[in-house]
């Protein structure tokens, strides 16, 4: 669903000196305050919504989000026209293969001192890119606790919507939907999937071609090496500080030993691995493997109802828990329409768009706002959704979600298997 860069190159850039909005330490006060104010002074009030809305109406929207899934792309278009027709809003969605090339977009404007009239409204985001912004000063708020639709998400009983990769949000995002890893089979030709990482590489011996993963630094590559250090690790908790806190080459040699193991049993012996998610779920339509991964859950559903793939694929959780986390939406501190981009997220919120989203007829993703606190009707429309599809994975859980481990790991992971296992 979801494609997420290596933010190495990224990082380091943005380890450098920032000019501009972003850092104003070589300004005198009077300077600093000057800036802040010509910058600032016109910016949307969030708390006030119906002044937010007359700002919005006829402004521009430029929407930077993924643009590798036909299904999301037809979605946005729909969230275009509604926009268009309730707004007055005109949203273009900018499709990206990598989210760093938006970050960097905003990091070269405010190098160039545009801290005003910068391209990137809205941005989908997540992870290390959010982690890197956020402490950089890159971004505009806080402002997304205060959309009239984010009580539908009922934080307090879902705090996962107020951090992100174990960074604190701050009202800096605003959760879109939800994702969480799975497993997607063929019954036809294999009897079950494995039912945790561990029982994988059995799995593998047994059935040898019929598995592979995308190759890291693609997002969905290394989220499978994260769910399996979290399944390998005897404590889990250094997982979830920085990484430069820990014994890297010791925290992580039981998953360089389970992968030296299952690499041989994969799909060309381990020795090529699809670029992406879009590529390995086409290696599953082809017949080329008979067990996949996706942090899309209804996938597997979406894929029967076209007909790509057959009537006998399953869907499967690990048994001891699988990656979950929330897709967020973040405005740059320099986003030209912040009023626009506020007005959409809040209607992403809306019971209306989740629902839409939720469809596998549509988007096929999983809802954020907590369908508890709608109405009854509403309620009703979501469980019809929920479809007792032969293909749908089970229903997630508090016990089944693992959270994702510090941002800081994701770059640490990608940069250890890329040395370990590219040049072999």
């Amino acid at each position: 669903m979801k494609s997420y860069p290596t933010t190495t190159a990224l990082t380091d850039v943005l380890s450098k000196p920032l000019r501009g909005l972003a850092r104003c330490k070589s300004r005198t006060l009077l300077g600093c305050l000057f800036f802040a104010a010509f910058a600032h002074g016109q910016q949307p009030d969030p708390s006030d919504w119906t002044a937010v809305l007359e700002q919005a109406r006829n402004q521009p929207l430029y929407f930077y989000a993924w643009g590798g899934d036909q299904q999301t792309n037809t979605y946005l278009n729909w969230v275009a026209s509604e926009l268009a027709e309730r707004h007055d809003i005109d949203m273009t969605h900018v499709r990206l293969s990598d989210t760093a090339d938006a970050v960097a977009r905003v990091l070269a404007e405010t190098q160039a001192g545009n801290s005003g009239r910068g391209a990137v409204d809205l941005l989908w985001l997540n992870g290390e890119n959010f982690a890197s912004m956020k402490d950089n000063d890159l971004l505009f708020g806080p402002w997304a606790e205060q959309l009239p639709n984010f009580a539908l998400v009922n934080a307090d009983a879902n705090p996962d919507v107020r951090s992100d990769f174990t960074v604190p949000v701050d009202g800096y995002e605003s959760p879109w939907l939800r994702a969480h890893l799975v497993f997607y089979y063929d019954s036809a030709f294999v009897a079950s999937a494995p039912a945790s990482v561990s029982e994988l590489l059995a799995w593998a011996e047994r059935y040898p071609g019929e598995f592979t993963y995308p190759r890291p630094p693609n997002f969905l590559g290394t989220t499978f090496l994260k769910q399996a250090l979290l399944e390998l690790v005897s404590d889990t908790s250094v997982l979830y500080t920085p990484v430069g806190d820990s014994d890297f080459n010791a925290v992580t040699a039981p998953l360089w030993h389970f992968l030296d193991a299952l690499h041989p049993n994969l799909l060309r012996q381990g020795r090529s691995f699809p670029a992406n998610g879009a590529e390995l779920h086409r290696l599953m339509v082809d017949g080329e493997i008979a067990l996949a991964i996706s942090f899309n859950p209804t996938e597997a559903v979406n894929s029967v109802v076209r007909g790509e793939l057959p009537d006998s694929v399953r869907t499967h959780l690990p048994q001891r828990g699988t990656l979950a986390n929330v897709s967020f939406l973040a405005i740059p501190f320099n986003a030209s329409h912040k009023a626009a981009a506020m007005v959409a997220a809040n209607f992403l919120l809306s019971p209306e768009a989740q629902l839409r989203a939720q469809d596998p007829d549509h988007m096929g993703g999983t809802a954020v706002i907590d369908v508890t606190v709608l109405s009854q009707q509403w309620q009703d429309q979501f469980a019809a959704t929920r479809q007792s599809h032969p293909a749908a994975p089970a229903a997630m859980t508090g016990t089944t979600a693992l959270q994702e481990p510090h941002p800081s790991w994701m770059d640490a992971l990608e940069a250890a298997w890329m040395a370990r296992y590219v040049s072999r």
